[in-house]
């Protein structure tokens, strides 16, 4: 309890709300975390023998970006916005994380941007259906799932990676 005086002289409480919660780190696991606005504490969330409480993460959900943005753009149709939403809905995850990803072909610091808006837009279709979301990055062309400097490949690296955390 924290006591002080009021500029009237009397004795005052000072209220702390502390805010209990977990998160969970990008490897999938959970942390016992308390806030109270202005210190934190966190903790491992352990079993009792000791090992760390972990969710097991895989790829759920590898969006194209051509199905999902215009060229140039993180703005999420309507019509894909429902089946993002009817996606997160019925993959029965606790968790989820979001990486987005382009190709090579602007600058990297305009890449970053990109792919960071276009995993924060799919994550925001996530939190309007009530799915949690433990991460969200865009990685720009930093990890190509083919190599070359062709159309194909180019496609092929423009996407939205979903990782469901089980």
């Amino acid at each position: 309890m924290v006591v002080g005086l009021s500029t009237f002289g009397t004795m005052a409480e000072a209220q702390q709300v502390y805010r209990p919660g977990i998160w969970i780190d990008p490897d999938g696991c959970e942390h016992w975390a308390m806030d109270d606005g202005a210190e934190g504490y966190m903790s491992p969330h352990r079993t009792r023998d000791g090992r760390p409480v972990c969710h097991r993460q895989e790829i759920c959900g590898v969006m194209p970006n051509e199905q999902l943005f215009a060229t140039d753009s993180y703005q999420i149709s309507g019509a894909n916005r429902q089946r993002l939403a009817s996606f997160f809905q019925q993959a029965n995850a606790f968790g989820y994380i979001i990486y987005g990803h382009t190709d090579e072909r602007a600058s990297y610091e305009y890449n970053v941007r990109l792919s960071e808006n276009r995993a924060r837009a799919v994550a925001q279709v996530a939190a309007s259906v009530g799915a949690r979301v433990v991460d969200v990055k865009g990685f720009s062309e930093l990890q190509p799932r083919a190599q070359g400097s062709n159309e194909t490949a180019w496609q092929q690296n423009r996407r939205v990676e979903i990782y469901c955390l089980r």
